[in-house]
């Protein structure tokens, strides 16, 4: 059984995704503790918390996910599959195409493999969804000119700010949504842009091909006067800025002027900073421009849909007869098993007639390989037509 558990921006706003997150961590552990899992993937983007788990030891009735939390979805087996697929086709993003959300998901692929979390049945569904996304975006413009969450953040900046020529811009966080935002940034004819992040070699490299200015997460207070916007997207567990940090560097005249964007998850900006007169954002005030991008891309995602329903369904073949692998194996071991001491038995007794080891070894596998492709054709056509009781009867007879 594949499961999911998630919460994301369809159905909570980026508050609600926080404090829910900490309920479905707490059931996610509970279930890896009681049911024994070892198999899972856990995805952590800036609008979802998600974990698949795959088990064969659970029933859709188990206590384990019961929960009192409406924000917390649980899908099973075919409803898992397609969100998944949806997921990497861009279909479940805030942003509909946007690219980021593949390679995030290699990401939480990869990191469950090194962690050993990434059994055989995961590691085909993360490998086929991976696969699906990149299909949607060769075979249709899902993603063509597609906005993502870091240039939805620019165009929010401009829609409050006007346009953003010969203006001041702060970038706090150099990884990857640090990167789509500096990417949107780039077409704009900035007067000064500024990169602060924790590691100081990673603003340099990000601030280097803005021709902008790196500088360290402590060293805010040098750009924070002149900043007319400030979009933060760090990875940190706490807030980075907050009236208390910066009511010494920004005066009120200033500070009503200031817009600040703040698309990290958990996020980087205390809400306190609106009693200063800041135009504050976040994630949630993105909406609008999903929206309208949404509608742009209607027959492109229609398109996708399509190509979902297809691969999943070449998914579901593929699981139905990986569950007759190992009884394939078993079967195959116990026929060879048989035939090499046949084999010995033939040549003890030809012991005498030159070459004729290798003859009898060669009739005797051509023979095994006959009866087993038969065999194996029969087996897997049983295991496409889902007769689960012929199955277990040939475990039965063959374990």
């Amino acid at each position: 059984m594949i499961i999911n558990l998630r919460v994301d921006h369809k159905v909570a706003n980026i508050e609600t995704i926080e404090t829910t997150a900490k309920d479905l961590e707490i059931i996610f552990n509970k279930i890896k503790k009681d049911l024994d899992i070892k198999e899972y993937v856990e995805i952590n983007t800036c609008n979802r918390v998600e974990y698949y788990i795959n088990t064969d030891i659970v029933s859709y009735e188990n206590d384990c996910f019961r929960t009192e939390n409406e924000n917390i979805i649980i899908h099973y087996d075919d409803m898992a599959i397609i969100h998944l697929f949806r997921m990497t086709s861009g279909l479940e993003s805030m942003i509909i195409g946007e690219d980021q959300i593949l390679g995030q998901i290699k990401s939480a692929k990869k990191r469950s493999i090194d962690e050993n979390h990434c059994g055989k049945i995961l590691n085909t569904l993360f490998t086929k969804a991976i696969h699906v996304g990149q299909v949607v975006r060769q075979k249709t413009y899902i993603n063509r000119g597609s906005v993502s969450i870091g240039s939805a953040a620019v165009d929010l900046a401009e829609e409050n700010i006007g346009d953003l020529k010969g203006k001041h811009v702060l970038v706090i966080g150099a990884g990857k949504m640090g990167k789509l935002v500096a990417k949107a940034l780039a077409e704009k004819d900035l007067k000064a842009i500024f990169v602060a992040n924790r590691t100081y070699y990673r603003a340099v490299r990000l601030a280097d091909e803005l021709n902008g200015k790196a500088i360290l997460l402590d060293e805010l207070s040098q750009c924070l006067p002149t900043a007319d916007v400030i979009i933060s997207a760090t990875g940190a567990p706490h807030t980075i800025l907050n009236k208390e940090k910066i009511e010494d560097f920004i005066d009120s005249k200033k500070a009503s002027s200031i817009i600040m964007i703040d698309i990290a998850n958990p996020r980087d900006i205390d809400e306190d900073v609106l009693d200063l007169g800041v135009k504050l954002f976040n994630i949630d005030d993105l909406r609008g421009i999903a929206d309208e991008n949404k509608k742009l891309r209607e027959n492109e995602a229609k398109e996708a849909e399509r190509i979902i329903e297809s691969e999943f369904n070449l998914l579901k073949n593929s699981f139905k007869l990986m569950e007759v692998e190992d009884l394939l194996a078993d079967i195959r071991l116990s026929m060879e098993n048989i035939r090499t001491k046949e084999a010995l038995k033939a040549t003890s007794k030809l012991s005498n007639v030159e070459g004729s080891a290798k003859i009898i070894d060669n009739m005797s596998k051509s023979i095994v390989n006959k009866i087993f492709h038969d065999m194996s054709l029969n087996i897997k056509k049983v295991a496409e037509e889902e007769d689960h009781d012929v199955i277990k009867t040939l475990e039965s007879i063959f374990k």
